[in-house]
């Protein structure tokens, strides 16, 4: 080794952020075993390499004793004396015992601890960079399918996106541009490995925080997500200043800022509802877009009952029950659907457990 080695170390060390100096300490531990491999010896040795020269000695280190046991880590006190008249009994001695050809091995076992080090290096930037994009969206690419895992190509390093996390309806090809949403990052001996959601609400959250700037500015705020995904979403949103309609921010001009999450999310459907503190109103605008005539609420057992146009039950109920289903995940509510004309004189009820406020 020589200086245009250190020389290297220090540039690994700015452009990886490695530390030459644990660099060089960990060359020396590799070099111990090295030796003691290559040379068959039993000794009590130390590696040194100079800072600056990259010079490398092997130091043999023996133990100033009155009788010696075990020459290969003992001296005995007459002979250190010899080297040094100030050596007392349990002092320790260092012999340089360098082996002629000891460089070639050295260069060779220095380039196996740089690579082994600058890859454990990377691998923790990689994971510190992934580990705090958890519950954040990535964009990646398509790149195969593993068993029914799809890899996603993220630059850096791969994604796995599980069957659980795949929407059922979704074909994913390969060379395909998608966004998920990042679910956890594992570290592993082989790297991190990072989970990622096509399914998670989040994803539906983030998405509209990329295209609508109100949300990103803090002006429009997301309350409340429920998603059965690639089918049907609900997003709840409210707005901090009246003047900004938060439905209207969040469709967009001509309907394009919902579209583009529409489009990321293989036209899944999607009802933006205006979020309100009122809990009757905001039941009642959650079965968008079914017109509601009242809500009567049970704030003890959280159970709200929905009047709607007979000609609006079904609109109301939804496909297989989706509409009620998504709406009773969004508000937290049981929520229990009638129609105007099973509900009966529904106006003679007690006017203080209604709010005629809805829609």
């Amino acid at each position: 080794m020589n200086t245009e080695f250190i020389h290297a170390l220090r540039d690994l060390e700015r452009e990886k952020g490695i530390s030459s100096e644990i660099l060089i300490e960990a060359i020396e531990a590799a070099l111990i075993s090295a030796y003691k491999k290559n040379f068959g010896s039993l000794q009590n040795v130390r590696i040194d390499i100079h800072r600056d020269t990259g010079k490398i000695k092997v130091l043999a280190r023996r133990t100033v004793v009155e009788k010696v046991t075990d020459p290969r880590s003992e001296i005995s006190l007459e002979e250190a004396r010899r080297i040094d008249p100030n050596y007392e009994v349990g002092d320790v001695i260092e012999v340089e015992v360098t082996p002629q050809n000891f460089g070639r091995i050295a260069a060779q076992t220095a380039k196996q601890v740089v690579v082994q080090r600058i890859r454990e290096a990377e691998r923790n930037l990689i994971y510190e960079e992934f580990i705090s994009r958890e519950n954040d969206i990535v964009t990646g690419i398509v790149r195969r399918q593993e068993g029914k895992n799809v890899i996603i190509d993220l630059g850096r390093t791969e994604a796995i996106l599980p069957p659980g996390e795949q929407i059922a309806s979704e074909v994913l090809r390969p060379g395909e541009r998608i966004k998920a949403y990042v679910l956890e990052v594992r570290k592993t001996t082989k790297g991190p490995q990072i989970i990622v959601s096509r399914t998670h609400p989040g994803l539906l959250k983030r998405l509209f925080e990329l295209e609508v700037p109100e949300i990103h500015d803090g002006i429009v705020e997301i309350k409340d997500v429920a998603r059965e995904a690639g089918a049907r979403s609900k997003i709840a949103v409210h707005s901090r200043d009246e003047k900004v309609d938060p439905v209207g921010a969040c469709v967009g001009p001509k309907g394009v800022r919902v579209q583009a999450v529409v489009n990321e999310l293989r036209g899944e459907k999607i009802d933006i509802i205006k979020w309100n503190e009122d809990p009757a109103v905001y039941v009642a605008n959650s079965l968008s877009p079914s017109r509601v005539l009242d809500v009567r609420i049970d704030p003890e057992n959280k159970v709200g009952e929905v009047i709607v146009p007979d000609n609006q039950l079904s609109l109301a109920i939804g496909k297989e029950g989706q509409n009620a289903r998504l709406a009773a995940r969004l508000t937290g509510w049981k929520i229990d659907i009638k129609s105007e004309s099973e509900a009966g004189d529904w106006d003679a009820w007690d006017d203080e457990e209604w709010d005629q406020e809805g829609k």
